[in-house]
């Protein structure tokens, strides 16, 4: 199991995007994040798989006063420098409901 205690995730393509620190305790994984882009707020509470995989609910209000809400599922990729890539597929939920796939990079200092 890939240890997400303090990792923290970004958008790739925006680097505007707020930074998610992920925290882990077993199998139990959340993080919180603040503004950035169109985020005002957001948190995410899931497990993590034998394998990595990180299956969690996630809320976000946006900017446009929005409340979003939904699930993802994501799958970890090492990058040739030793980053994780979390390739996501999510679907939001009541009348911002969509669904797609994105990813999010490891951000490291």
């Amino acid at each position: 199991m890939i240890n997400y205690d303090g990792r923290r995730f970004r958008k790739p393509e925006s680097p505007d995007a707020p930074v998610s620190t992920y925290r882990q305790k077993d199998d139990l994984v959340w993080a919180d994040f603040g503004a950035g882009g169109s985020i005002r707020r957001g948190s995410l509470t899931g497990l993590c798989s034998a394998e990595g995989v990180v299956s969690f609910a996630y809320t976000m209000v946006m900017t446009d006063g929005r409340v979003i809400s939904g699930h993802s599922v994501n799958t970890p990729e090492y990058l040739p420098d030793g980053r994780i890539r979390l390739n996501e597929v999510w679907e939001r939920y009541g009348p911002n409901a969509e669904r797609g796939v994105s990813a999010i990079v490891e951000v490291v200092d």
